[in-house]
């Protein structure tokens, strides 16, 4: 299949284009999500797709909404393109299995991060300072060592070709207030332990995450993605091995193919070549098989 880059839905007022996600205004209450095949690294969105990755990534949150539903409720109208409104019947193939139509929320300003294994910029600021996001460690953890319990590291949320900013607590606090900025953290940490345990049974730790919550007239709700390999690191349990690199379920093999080729992480983005969109495509689907227990063809 030809990776879909972009959607056009005539007439459906455009709100927006993610790094991943084109966002559409349908009425005044409800949104469309639209999962693309981009890819970004290093916050750019790189020139080539991964055919069928937005499609991985909406079956993988819809899962998720399902199985967290007791715990939190969601954004989720229908993913079924049948029940949409009849102004986007003309655009199946543009959505089908890709797309998903929402509750309009009013959106929190941070990030959710949970770190339950120390890695990535949380293992950096670590070796500097023997803590995470300003939290103290015990000394003496390695790369991909589990944390003595998950952290709570919001952040703020970075738009296309800007990073995200780990922030305080009491940032967060001031930004949403102490009673939204406590049921943030709770629902947080809440998540990943249920999601963190579900995935240990089927052989995959769930290294860290991110959330983003919204509310609406009935309360806080989950939204956007949720525990895909876009948004969480998923490592190989049989394999995990602290004191290096984790054989992970994400874009790892992207990151290593610009990292070979001294990109300088500066617009333009370049493109990938066949082996790493294809090894990229198959380990997408692996983590949906591994944790749905269902095969998705593409």
């Amino acid at each position: 299949m030809t990776a879909l880059l972009s959607t056009n839905l005539g007439a459906t007022t455009l709100l927006g284009r993610g790094k991943v996600r084109d966002l559409y205004a349908v009425g005044d209450a409800l949104l469309l999500l639209v999962a693309t095949d981009r890819i970004s690294a290093f916050d750019h969105v790189l020139a080539t797709g991964i055919p069928g990755k937005g499609i991985v990534l909406t079956q993988m949150s819809l899962f998720w909404f399902e199985l967290l539903s007791e715990l939190v409720p969601n954004h989720l109208i229908t993913a079924e393109v049948s029940e949409y409104p009849a102004s986007l019947q003309a655009y199946a193939d543009q959505l089908e299995g890709r797309s998903m139509l929402v509750k309009r929320a009013a959106m929190f300003p941070v990030e959710c991060v949970v770190r339950g294994y120390l890695t990535g910029s949380g293992w950096k600021e670590y070796r500097a300072s023997s803590s995470v996001c300003g939290i103290a460690l015990p000394t003496g953890l390695l790369d991909g060592s589990r944390l003595p319990e998950p952290l709570y590291t919001p952040s703020t949320k970075g738009e296309a070709g800007t990073h995200d900013e780990n922030i305080s607590y009491a940032a967060t606090e001031k930004a949403v207030g102490a009673a939204d900025a406590a049921e943030l953290k709770r629902l947080t940490l809440a998540i990943y332990k249920r999601a963190a345990e579900y995935a240990e049974a089927r052989g995959l730790i769930l290294a860290d995450t991110k959330f983003e919550f919204g509310r609406t007239g009935a309360g806080i709700i989950l939204a956007d993605e949720v525990l895909t390999p876009d948004s969480s690191r998923f490592w190989e349990a049989a394999a995990w091995k602290p004191g290096g690199a984790q054989p992970s379920f994400d874009k790892q093999f992207v990151r290593d193919y610009l990292e070979g080729i001294n990109w300088n992480k500066q617009a333009p983005a370049p493109g990938l070549p066949d082996e790493v969109v294809e090894r990229t495509q198959a380990k997408y689907l692996e983590a949906y098989r591994r944790l749905t227990e269902k095969t998705l063809k593409l």
